[in-house]
Parts: structure tokens; C-alpha cells; sequence
């Protein structure tokens, strides 16, 4: 593992040791490749993917395509391309990774070599101009590393390697005709950094790539010189001849294999992460206080009071209540205690949804703790969207079990049904809304399209693992003693008086789910860009720390509107508790439609609704994250209150 992330050296002793431990192996899939001279290193081709355009830094395009589509006419190697073997979670991400006629051999350098020539008609030319203009991206591998170019950090100062380079450049000219149009990058210099293995010349590493492409309209022979004009396609009907060429030049590099990734591991303007960081620690510490002072003080005090009044009740003789005087009658939110546990409307459902957000939760924490660890390498394609889906379904145990002991508290009859939802539906919708977008990707001939065989995989994970261990779980937990309520239930519900304004159901959901959304609003900003402008996300010590103050943020903040909402003498908390805590993903939502509007400027209807259905999905499963977070907060804080005091 790689400690570039300055968070990581706030973590405490034990994680940093068990991280080190940790890299002292090489991970399954990532262990160095040493080569000898003139040994064939392969250059593996993967999507031509949309990055930020030059014209204006804004995404144009959501869609990536295959490198040997049929648009492109990209050289091929003889026999055709080959697909190399990828995981899971690399598919799923749009990750077409294939064999290229690119001839590279250790320590030979080759300059002006030819690939190809191709004719591009007017159709192919008109595509390829307009993916140029929307700001896209080829994507190579060389010995697993991206072959990317330099970028300064204007902010910062610091060189690093991008992953991918462009697939041709906007120009910007003060003649009116020339202004807009689109430079087509047909030749590339790759430079390949070595390193010596114990200064072993036989023994050699790659540790680097750089790829400088250009744009050379050859009217001959390939002879890459600089003296001739930028390939620029005509406008007319005729075909256009392209010549394809390449370079390749290695450079030798005190680079060592084990850091080799740093050069593309990027912190942009880490002082905004630490700023808010400490902005959000100083919202905790606040909200905990306050959170701390209702238990310590008020609640105390109010349950002295509550156990003293009912210590010197007096029964005369005609049966009637005879109260010292100076204590007052009940009030508060002891009032409600036969009603606070009533079982709460749709608690089926609720069960069902509570069940899926504490396997979320926990498959959340996990796969934040393995990323920290090392064990999540950006070296390891698609290892992360791998680990998600197998945490998830070895975790389907974690959710039948809520579910059902939840329901079964809330005497639930239709314990059949609780168990066949619990492991179907928020799944079912997620991969229902994910078909259907794939549906898009396929209709643009998209790279990023799931393919039908691994749509089927998925469902088979899902039937033969996922569903059964939440069956069992479920099973467990009705098998379980009942949680029964430190309080009696009235049978006749008692009247809910009005509330002010902030405490109605609206109002409350916006203040509540506006704080965990603070927490995280830096860091997602992160994690959008890293999704939607290709770059690689490897800063999971902000991400533990942000995860960690989300949910204390999130227990607190519906722990105190309960509070109040009891306080009010309105025992309806158990859905109010999961809406409130669940805003912060409408919260989410909102902010995509933000980043659609100031960062992304997509054309195409499908474009649109591929943006808006995965920023939905994102939604609705965090969604679903912190509402139970918040429910289970508020569920203990309220049995916490009620068994300290004595009800006749």
C-alpha cells in the first residue's frame, strides 16, 4: 500500500501497523512482472472514455465506446483483437480491455514506426469530430499502468501522470472559420520509464508511462517529422486517407515497483479536505454535545422528576390520587409512554427497508476498511466494484436477520412475505433501474454495457448465494426471542396535540437530513469527479473519516428530533426517524443536479438519463444507508429513556 494519502497518518497505531504488515505481500492479480531486454512488454487497449473538454472543462459526453469500434477504425493486431480476462467489478465499470498491434520490446527504442493506414468516410470522420469536440480520452495499459500524460496542478504546483491521453485537440484560433474546429491525433510517442531491480540489468521493471500524442497529416509514407500540419478532416463526401505511426523510448527510472503509482494518485487541493474535515469534526463535537447534555441534564432530571412523582403518589380511600404539592402532573414526553412503541404504519415494509440498510451499512464500513488497508489497489482493476458486490451478497445473512427481528418486534404477522422481500426488493429495483439504462448504453453501442452473460452471472450470485443466506438470517431471527418493549402499549391510541412548524414532517426531514449531508458534501464531490471525468479515487483516509462523522452526525441529528418530536408529545417517530436521516440522499440527488447544471453539459436525451438514473440509484441507496441509521439510532435512545423510568 501506498502512503500518499496525508490522512492516513492521523489513523491510529494499529490500523497504520496492519496496514504495513499488509503490503509486506503482493496482492492476487497485481505481482510485479520482470522482464529482460528485448522482451515483449504487451500494450493492452481499454474504452475510449470522456473526460473534460477543452473548449469549456465540462463533461459532454456520459458514454464510453469499445477502442475497436467500428467508427474509430482503430489499427488491429493480426488475427484481431483478443479479449484479455478481467474481473467482476472492472466489467461492471466499463472497463473492454483488449490485444493491440502495438510491437513493444524492452530497451528497444523504435521511432517512426508505421501501424496502418485507414480510410475514414464522411460518417466516420463526423463521428470521430465530435467525440474530439466532447473531450475524449484513449486508454491503454502498459504492464497494468495507464499510459497517461504529464499535468502540472496549477493549484499545487505538483507534476503527475493522468490516466489516458486525448484522442485529439480543440483549436482555438482568432479566425472565425478556423475557431472550433477538431485536430485528430494519429501518431504517438510513448515514453516508458524502467527501473533495475536490485541494479540488475537483467531484471527489469516498468514503473512509468507517458504517451505524448500528436497530429501529423502525412501525405505520404510515415516519416514523423515535425514540418507537417495538424490532421484536420475535410468536410466533403470523399473518403480520407490516415496514416498511423508510432514511437517508442525508454527511460530509466529510480522509480521502484512498489511506488510506481504514485505519479498517478493525485490529492487535488488537499487543504479544502483537511478544512472541512475539521468544519465537520467541530458540527460533531457541537451535536454530541448537545446530544450529551439532553441525556446527562434534562433527561435526567426529567426522569427524577418522573420516578419521584410516582414514589409519592398517595391512595386515600375513595381510590383517588393525592399529589404533594409543588410536583406537577406528568408532561413531556413521558406522556406518550403507552403509545411511543405502537406499532407504526407499513411496518412491513419498514422491516424490509431497515434490513437492507444494515447490510449496506456494514458492507459500506467493510469495503472503506479494505480500500484503507491496501487490499483495494487502484493496481487491481475493478477490485473495488468486485468486493462490493461480494460483500453484499455474503452480507444478504446481515439483512435477513434485521429485517426479521425488526418485524417480528413490530408483531408482525406476515412473516413469509418479510422473509421473500427482505433479499428482493430493494435489490430487484436497483438491478431493474440498472437493466434499463444498460438498455441505453446498448442502444449507443457503448463499452460501458453490461454484457447479457454477465447480467446473468449477477442474477446467479444473487439467487444462489445472496437470497438464501437472507433467508437463513431471517429464519434466525424469527427463531429469536422477541424484543419487547420496556413499556405497555395503550390500546386506544392517544390524540397527537399540533406541532410548530419545524417539527412537522417536511420541515424536520430538510434540517435533519441536511447535516449528514454536510459531512460527506466535500469527499462526494470527489467521488463524483473521479466517476464521471475518469479519475482514479484512492483517498480512503478522508473517506473513513468522512463515513465515520456521517454517522455519528446522522444518530445525533434524528436522536434530537425524536427528542423534541416526543417532547411534543407526537410518539409517530419510527418512520419520521428513517425519512429525516434518509433526506440526506435526496440531499445527494440534489447536489448532482447541481453538478449537472455547473459541471456537466450533456446534448443527448440518453446522455441525460443515464446521468440522472445512476445519480438516482446513488440516492436511493444512501438513502436507504442513513435513514437506518437513523432509525436504529433514535430505536435505542428511546428504549434507553423509557426503561429508566417507572410506569405503574
Amino acid at each position: 500500500m501506498h502512503f500518499t494519502d496525508i490522512a492516513q497518518q492521523a489513523l491510529l497505531v494499529v490500523i497504520l501497523t496492519t496496514t504495513q504488515l499488509a503490503s509486506a505481500f503482493y496482492l492476487p492479480g497485481v505481482a510485479p512482472t520482470s522482464y529482460h531486454p528485448d522482451d515483449q512488454v504487451p500494450l493492452y487497449v481499454n474504452k475510449v472514455s470522456p473526460v473534460a473538454a477543452l473548449q469549456d472543462n465540462r463533461l459532454h459526453s456520459v458514454v464510453s465506446y469499445d477502442y475497436y469500434d467500428k467508427d474509430l477504425q482503430f489499427c488491429q493486431p493480426n488475427g484481431g483483437p483478443k479479449y484479455v480476462s478481467e474481473s467482476l467489478g472492472s466489467i461492471l465499470f466499463g472497463d473492454r480491455i483488449r490485444t493491440s498491434p502495438f510491437d513493444l520490446r524492452m530497451l528497444r527504442n523504435e521511432t517512426c514506426k508505421p501501424l496502418c493506414k485507414v480510410q475514414y468516410t464522411e460518417t466516420t470522420r463526423s463521428f470521430i469530430s465530435t467525440i474530439v469536440g466532447e473531450g475524449y480520452s484513449l486508454n491503454w495499459l502498459v504492464d497494468g499502468l495507464p499510459a497517461g500524460q504529464k499535468i502540472q496542478d496549477e493549484l499545487t504546483g505538483t507534476t503527475f501522470y493522468s490516466p489516458g491521453f486525448s484522442l485529439g485537440d480543440y483549436q482555438f484560433s482568432d479566425d472565425e472559420e478556423e475557431e472550433g474546429k477538431v485536430s485528430f491525433n494519429n501518431h504517438y510517442e510513448i515514453w516508458i520509464e524502467y527501473h533495475e531491480v536490485n541494479g540488475n540489468a537483467n531484471q527489469l521493471r516498468v514503473v512509468g508511462v507517458v504517451v505524448q500524442p500528436s497530429s501529423k497529416a502525412y501525405t505520404g509514407e510515415p516519416d514523423c517529422s515535425d514540418n507537417h500540419p495538424m490532421l484536420v478532416f475535410d468536410d466533403g463526401d470523399k473518403t480520407q486517407d490516415v496514416h498511423f505511426s508510432y514511437s517508442v523510448f525508454w527511460r530509466k527510472s529510480d522509480t521502484a515497483w512498489a511506488t510506481r503509482w504514485d505519479k498517478y494518485l493525485h490529492v487535488f487541493d488537499p487543504k479544502i479536505h483537511w478544512f472541512w474535515l475539521i468544519d465537520t469534526a467541530i458540527i460533531v463535537v457541537i451535536l454530541v454535545l448537545t446530544v450529551m447534555s439532553i441525556l446527562v441534564r434534562t433527561l435526567k432530571k426529567d426522569i427524577a422528576r418522573y420516578n419521584r412523582l410516582d414514589s409519592i403518589n398517595l391512595n386515600d380511600l375513595s381510590g383517588t390520587s393525592v399529589v404533594e404539592d409543588g410536583v406537577q402532573e406528568d408532561s413531556g414526553w413521558k406522556l406518550v409512554h403507552g403509545d411511543v412503541f405502537r406499532n407504526p404504519p407499513q411496518r412491513l415494509l419498514l422491516s424490509v427497508l431497515l434490513g437492507s440498510g444494515a447490510q449496506l451499512f456494514v458492507m459500506t464500513g467493510c469495503t472503506i476498511v479494505f480500500a484503507l488497508l491496501g487490499f483495494l489497489s487502484p493496481s487491481n482493476r475493478g477490485s473495488l466494484g468486485t468486493i462490493m458486490i461480494i460483500l453484499y451478497t455474503l452480507l444478504g445473512f446481515v439483512g435477513g436477520y434485521t429485517s426479521a427481528r425488526t418485524y417480528k418486534a413490530m408483531q408482525g404477522e406476515q412473516w413469509k412475505l418479510n422473509i421473500a422481500l427482505t433479499p428482493v426488493l430493494v435489490p430487484g429495483i436497483v438491478f431493474s433501474v440498472f437493466f434499463f439504462l444498460d438498455l441505453f448504453l446498448w442502444a449507443k453501442r457503448s463499452s460501458g454495457a453490461v454484457p447479457f452473460t454477465t447480467m446473468l452471472v449477477i442474477i446467479a450470485i444473487w439467487f444462489v448465494i445472496s437470497i438464501p443466506l437472507s433467508v437463513a438470517g431471517s429464519w434466525l431471527g424469527f427463531r429469536s426471542s422477541q424484543i419487547e418493549a420496556p413499556v405497555r402499549t395503550n390500546q386506544i391510541p392517544r390524540q397527537i396535540p399540533p406541532v410548530t412548524t419545524w417539527l412537522r414532517p417536511i420541515p424536520s426531514m430538510l434540517c435533519v437530513g441536511l447535516l449528514p449531508f454536510g459531512a460527506i458534501f466535500v469527499e462526494l464531490y470527489f467521488i463524483m469527479s473521479s466517476i464521471w471525468f475518469s479519475r482514479i479515487y484512492y483517498m480512503f483516509g478522508f473517506l473513513f473519516l468522512c463515513y465515520g462523522l456521517m454517522v455519528v452526525v446522522c444518530a445525533a441529528a434524528t436522536i434530537l428530533m425524536t427528542y423534541f418530536l416526543l417532547c411534543a408529545e407526537n410518539y409517530n417517530w419510527q418512520w419520521r426517524s428513517f425519512l429525516a436521516a434518509g433526506m440526506s440522499g435526496g440531499y445527494i440527488f440534489l447536489n448532482c443536479l447541481l453538478y449537472l447544471i455547473t459541471k456537466v453539459k450533456l446534448g443527448g436525451f440518453a446522455g441525460i438519463v443515464l446521468y440522472m438514473g445512476y445519480s438516482a440509484l446513488i440516492s436511493f441507496l444512501f438513502s436507504i444507508l442513513a435513514g437506518s441509521i437513523g432509525y436504529f439510532a433514535s430505536w435505542w435512545f428511546v428504549r434507553k429513556i423509557y426503561s429508566s423510568i417507572k410506569i405503574d
